[in-house]
């Protein structure tokens, strides 16, 4: 919930308080500490006072008053301090909102992962039937400072954040969101509030609040402070009209003095400070009894949140396994089906060819009996030729002409009737084969129609269940009363993730030095901000945000220095 109108109501007399305590009932939120009710008065932020009627701050005239419900204080880490969901799921939108505006320098490699686990929140487990190409275009996934940086369509970011946000496979909403934060809370830019200040000299410097403490910039560097005085090194924070005073505990070192343009912004300073101090100490104490409910009923949460998962992903495996089971069987039947198919058309073929060839032969036996009556036939002419007496010369030849085409003719048809003869054996012999096929086919599609009427793998390992939440045999192997060893199981887990987590961490440290160099030779240098530089001047000298603020929190003599 980022907005909240207010109608001024004179009848109305709610403090700060009421309307903050509404909001976060209607939110259900319990860890309201790091929350508050914001808005913008004459281009300065300013937070609702709690103990102060709304009526009597200097609000905005016109109505309705708009404020936003945004965490005022972040937590050093958001893994250990952050208990409720809705409480991480408000600070992933906010701060990935002030890295996609801008006001938190991410790296470019560093955006990319952010991006996908932010895609992960939204859309759930990863699948390619599903999140097609294209599914990211109208997605706002990286700060336009970084699209602008290289030479790369939109096709070839949602590549990379695709192939990252596959690896995501498994975790929840909430998990993904953690794993955001876990990632952008060692960002330099991270919960840090700047703001405008002059040291006695006049020197413009940035000054910055976070969780951690203050720190002191140059105001073209916002990444790395020049000096810095964590929250258990300073006495006392101070302010008289314009003027801010630090004094650190070592009564050695210098008080540190400075002034901003305003006072409103002064108040806005010390309200900060005296927050992320208290946070500060509290965190360094046993929790309240309070907090320690808040755990606990996160702990028991976490664990049934954890075995409900599991359930259905038993209950998804079983689904898969049948769908497969069902597939495959199909795929079999469908062959089966084909086989069966091929041997019909084999039979059919076979008869054909069956019913062809008697028929030929039929017809080859009838040519050859017909050849060999006319061979008969010339055998007879030939003899009563023979027999006839010619007289003369002439009728002799002619005779003899006649008997020589009469022994040729007869030849011939001998032959004919030979060759004939041998083709009819032939044919016949052709027809038993033949026959024999379409017996082989008939057995062939015996043989596949018994098959087909197999029984299936018991239906009960292999069904896919009618009503699959009940589930009864897994629902009574499950407690949900979270009885001691229940918990102890879950601290042993949660030992198992920190290690998963720190193999994990250089794994992805990997992944991301491996695509910053991948398109490091996309990047247009003309394009690099100053932040850009500087991020890379740090990274490549080791420097790192916690071990940054702990070098110059040492360095007392560049106090001495600054505060003139």
């Amino acid at each position: 919930m980022d907005l909240v109108e207010w109608k001024q109501n004179p009848q109305v007399k709610w403090k700060g308080k009421d309307l903050f305590d509404l909001v976060c009932r209607t939110l259900g939120l319990r860890e309201t500490w790091f929350f508050g009710l914001q808005y913008t008065i004459k281009d300065t932020v300013a937070w609702l006072k709690m103990d102060k009627k709304v009526l009597d701050h200097d609000v905005p005239t016109e109505e309705p008053v708009t404020f936003h419900f945004l965490a005022k204080f972040y937590p050093e880490n958001a893994e250990e301090e952050l208990v409720q969901e809705i409480t991480q799921h408000l600070f992933f939108l906010q701060v990935k909102k002030q890295i996609l505006d801008e006001k938190i320098y991410c790296p470019p490699e560093a955006s990319v992962l952010l991006a996908s686990y932010a895609v992960q929140a939204k859309y759930g487990d990863y699948d390619p039937n599903v999140h097609k190409r294209g599914f990211l275009a109208q997605e706002e996934l990286l700060p336009k400072r970084v699209i602008n940086l290289y030479q790369m369509t939109p096709e070839m970011w949602e590549e990379r954040i695709t192939a990252w946000y596959a690896e995501h496979r498994g975790r929840a909403r909430d998990e993904a969101e953690m794993e955001y934060l876990k990632i952008a809370q060692d960002l330099e830019m991270y919960g840090v509030n700047y703001f405008a200040i002059r040291n006695k000299k006049g020197t413009e410097l940035l000054l910055g609040v976070d969780a951690l403490g203050l720190h002191i910039y140059d105001p073209d560097n916002r990444l790395t402070p020049k000096i810095s005085f964590p929250w258990n090194e300073i006495r006392n924070i101070s302010y008289s009209d314009k003027e801010f005073t630090i004094k650190p505990l070592d009564k050695k070192i210098d008080v540190f003095k400075f002034n901003s343009s305003k006072l409103r912004v002064n108040k806005l300073i010390l309200q900060l400070c005296i927050g992320n101090h208290d946070l500060f100490m509290r965190r360094r104490k046993a929790d309240s009894l309070e907090v320690q409910q808040m755990k606990a009923q996160a702990r028991e949460e976490k664990a049934r949140k954890q075995m409900e998962r599991q359930r259905l992903a038993r209950e998804k495996q079983m689904r898969e396994e049948a769908e497969r089971t069902r597939d495959e069987l199909e795929r079999r039947l469908m062959q089966l089906k084909e086989e069966a198919t091929m041997a019909n058309e084999a039979l059919m073929r076979s008869e054909e060819t069956a019913d062809l060839l008697a028929e030929k032969a039929q017809i080859t036996e009838e040519e050859a009996k017909l050849l060999a009556q006319k061979a008969a036939e010339a055998e007879q002419e030939m003899q009563r030729i023979k027999a006839t007496a010619i007289r003369t010369e002439e009728e002799k030849r002619l005779m003899e002409q006649k008997v020589l085409e009469a022994e040729m003719l007869a030849l011939k048809m001998a032959e004919e009737s030979e060759r004939r003869a041998k083709e009819a054996d032939q044919l016949k012999q052709d027809l038993q084969e033949a026959r024999e096929s379409e017996r082989r086919a008939k057995q062939k599609l015996l043989e596949i129609t018994s098959k087909s009427s197999y029984t299936p793998m018991n239906s009960s390992t292999t069904a896919l269940p009618t009503d699959l939440p009940s589930f009864n045999l897994i629902s009574e192997s499950l407690s949900f009363d979270f009885k001691d060893t229940d918990m102890k199981r879950l601290s042993m887990e949660i030992e198992k993730e920190k290690v998963e987590y720190m193999e994990k961490s250089k794994h992805l440290q990997e992944q991301l030095n491996e695509l910053k160099t991948e398109i490091e030779a996309l990047k247009l240098k003309e394009r690099e901000t100053a932040l850009d530089i500087l991020h890379n001047e740090n990274a490549s000298r080791g420097n790192s945000k916690h071990n940054t603020i702990k070098k110059v929190s040492e360095g007392s003599s560049l106090l001495s220095s600054l505060a003139a």
